[in-house]
């Protein structure tokens, strides 16, 4: 089978783009998505070396990647057509395949693998978040994140559940290279997906529960989506549009009554140095910086602790969370587990730190404070998180991610329900071992699996997928979007609500 392609387009002098270059993301300049520039015929170049070849054959990157896929396509090929300073000719000398020029010859491997050296030796390369130079290894990193995120979104028909304001960033976190999958109504995103051959990807709070089972019965990939693990700047329930998003096809990793695509990551993964190295370094950065799961807090600690005494923070949660039905081990809510923290801290100075949104009036879980106190020795919701955390001796949390925050930052966990970070080792659990995490990890090999293998980050600034050091470093700097009208009008609702809740609490005395 021969492979045609069109007439060749060579670049450096301005005659085409470079073989490197950035995918077209929708709503993006192409000058801030770009990784790549021109240079003129006498500019100097610099040396590519076999490495780097042999990098982009792996990582397959190079050419429209993002569009049809030559790559794939030139791999089956018996052999193409093309000049050999061609994409498509430098796609097949890098992956073996033959070509034969427009004068009918074979063109020589060695002479494609040479076209190959000048196509990307004829282009500057840019970090696309910073604006700095870089070399031509880091595009082909930088490339590789966004073929691995093409990949994964490709079968993707549709999807359902997500709310109004998420969903232009949902767009933007499940396009595929040509297009965004549409957002539909449960049984027409089933309808789409069954007729494409496709999967459908959900929020699964706010679907029906019949809805996995209806794709399982026609045959429908069923793809779970939520928050990631460092979302935004504020909460989600204030309409900030998360910065980072989780794609799961096995399970969600709130839900301890199956695997989940992160357990299963955390269960099998080969560690390699490398990344363990570089899990190190995200680690720090985020301690260094404060930052969380809804951006940065204060660094002062603004609460007083006494002297003397053993300090425990028990962290509420917010009580219909999925996260509590599905990985809390059947307690009964926050006032429930507030019991077994002081059961098992009979004396230590508690502190009962309710959940933001909870707080903030847009969710269910509040606790009275006369019955908060009975337990707990204070009940702060204002002190900045992360300087209690390093505070005090334990954390006591239910499924909450600040149990894995806590973790980043070096301090002892005890964990009363089924969190993803639980049962490896690294915590002191209450609730039964699941049988399914047999394997002892490290830190940091919590961390790689948790959050550089398992999200998806969108930087806030420039709208392009990212790494996590690239949103930490966003969090870390200050440059994440300020508040909108949505979340300022869903904050007064907020406000309405918490007025209730003491009214109500004063009226029942």
């Amino acid at each position: 089978m021969a492979a045609m392609t069109e007439p060749a387009r060579a670049s450096g002098g301005g005659e085409g783009p470079p073989f490197l270059r950035s995918p077209p993301f929708p709503g993006v300049a192409a000058s801030i998505a770009a990784i790549s520039l021109p240079i003129g015929p006498d500019d100097p170049r610099e040396p590519v070396e076999d490495a780097l070849l042999d990098r982009i054959t792996q990582a397959r990157v190079g050419g429209a990647f993002w569009r049809d896929d030559p790559w794939a396509r030139i791999a089956v090929a018996d052999c193409i057509h093309a000049c050999a300073q061609d994409d498509d000719a430098i796609i097949a000398g890098l992956l073996g395949v033959p070509v034969i020029g427009p004068d009918g010859a074979p063109v020589p491997a060695d002479a494609l693998r040479e076209a190959a050296r000048a196509r990307i030796g004829a282009a500057r390369y840019r970090d696309c978040f910073t604006g700095q130079m870089v070399d031509a290894a880091a595009a082909v990193e930088q490339l590789a994140l966004w073929r691995n995120l093409f990949d994964r979104n490709r079968r993707i028909a549709a999807v359902s559940g997500m709310t109004w304001w998420k969903r232009r960033r949902i767009r933007q976190f499940l396009w595929d290279g040509r297009r965004s999958p549409p957002s539909l109504s449960p049984a027409a995103a089933l309808d789409r997906a069954a007729a494409q051959g496709g999967a459908v990807a959900v929020w699964p709070s706010r679907v029906p529960a019949a809805m996995m089972s209806q794709a399982q019965d026609r045959g429908v990939p069923f793809i779970r989506v939520e928050d990631g693990f460092l979302r935004s700047r504020g909460l989600g329930a204030a309409l900030h549009p998360p910065s980072s998003i989780v794609v799961d096809r096995a399970g969600l990793y709130y839900d301890a009554r199956s695997a989940s695509d992160l357990e299963m990551l955390l269960a099998t993964t080969e560690f390699s140095d490398a990344l363990l190295a570089r899990a190190e370094r995200l680690r720090q950065r985020i301690v260094a910086t404060g930052a969380n799961k809804y951006g940065l807090t204060g660094d002062q600690l603004t609460l007083s602790l006494p002297a003397g005494r053993r300090i425990v923070l028990a962290v509420g949660q917010v009580e219909d969370d999925l996260s509590v039905r599905f990985g809390g081990a059947g307690i009964a809510g926050n006032l429930d587990f507030l019991r077994r923290v002081r059961a098992v801290e009979p004396d230590a100075y508690i502190i009962y730190r309710p959940h933001p949104d909870v707080v903030a009036g847009y969710r269910r879980g509040h606790v009275e404070q006369g019955a908060a106190l009975a337990l707990a020795d204070c009940v702060d919701a204002d002190a900045p998180l992360m300087p209690l955390l390093n505070a005090v001796d334990t954390v006591h949390v239910l499924s909450s991610l600040t149990g894995f925050e806590a973790l980043l930052r070096g301090r002892d966990v005890a964990v009363h329900g089924q969190p993803f970070f639980a049962g490896w080792g690294l915590t002191r659990d209450f609730a039964p071992l699941l049988e399914r995490r047999v394997r002892k990890l490290g830190l940091d090999q919590l961390v790689a699996g948790t959050l550089i293998l398992y999200p998806r980050y969108i930087d806030p600034v420039t709208d392009i997928p990212c790494s996590p050091e690239i949103l930490v470093g966003r969090i870390g700097d200050g440059h994440m979007p300020s508040p909108n009208w949505l979340s300022r009008v869903r904050g007064m609702q907020g406000a309405l609500q918490r007025m209730w809740t003491v009214a109500s609490e004063k009226l029942r005395g």
